[in-house]
């Protein structure tokens, strides 16, 4: 579904991402690795288009969205959670998910308000709160369910149990592996307990470049590799 080669990202003169390769297969967990300033976040970035790379290649579905823009990769089927979640603090939980669906109103929805509150049960009970008003773990819950208004078969998740409580971080595992039945996810994750719950295969990024690649059966038995790159 998505192949990642070869690609140099650059902040202005900052050379990030040294020739990044990645491949996600439809209908699998892949996870992407790594301490913080690894290169995680701004590999996603790359992908949606947000920071495109300079040089390499990105295909989704075969077709190259290298050089397109974030809103047209987003009508392409890629959808991005951020890890700032970016939740509108003045909206209610409705709201927020009634905006995102706005854009593609004359198709037939599969991600419905009413299908998502069905998933994602305390959003539904919280659905005349505003986003301010939401725990942290709440507002990581509607930026996902936020998300797949938009109808992806590919869901980008950046950091998802960052700064979240455990029973929470269980809860939102429990609910990626449900969306998972529908939609391809890469996920960019340090909480390696939780994303080793929920990956077929995964890569370690470090200082910007791809130092390991293997199935999550192989990644729970390399415990030097997680010594040495994820300090676990």
């Amino acid at each position: 579904m998505l192949e990642v080669k070869d690609i140099h990202t650059y902040y202005e003169k900052s050379h990030i991402l040294f020739g990044i390769s990645i491949e996600v297969q439809k209908g699998k967990i892949v996870g992407l690795l790594g301490r913080n300033g690894a290169g995680k976040s701004t590999t996603l970035k790359s992908i949606i288009g947000i920071v495109p790379p300079k040089a390499g290649s990105i295909r989704f579905k075969g077709e190259e969205i290298t050089k397109l823009p974030p809103y047209k990769i987003c009508h392409k089927g890629i959808g991005y959670v951020p890890e700032d979640r970016r939740v509108f603090s003045d909206l209610t939980v409705y709201e927020n998910l009634e905006i995102m669906g706005l854009w593609k109103q004359k198709q037939k929805p599969n991600w419905t308000i009413a299908r998502l509150f069905d998933i994602f049960p305390r959003l539904a009970v919280l659905k005349n709160n505003r986003g301010m008003e939401l725990s942290g773990g709440e507002q990581q819950m509607l930026t996902i369910a936020r998300t797949l208004r938009t109808e992806p078969s590919l869901l980008l998740l950046d950091e998802p149990a960052e700064g979240l409580a455990p029973l929470i971080v269980q809860e939102l595992a429990f609910l990626i592996r449900k969306i998972s039945q529908e939609v391809t996810i890469l996920i960019a994750e340090q909480n390696l307990p939780f994303v080793l719950s929920l990956i077929h295969s995964g890569y370690i990024i470090d200082e910007g470049r791809i130092v390991y690649h293997a199935s999550v059966e192989e990644f729970k038995e390399n415990q030097m590799i997680k010594e040495k790159y994820l300090g676990v």
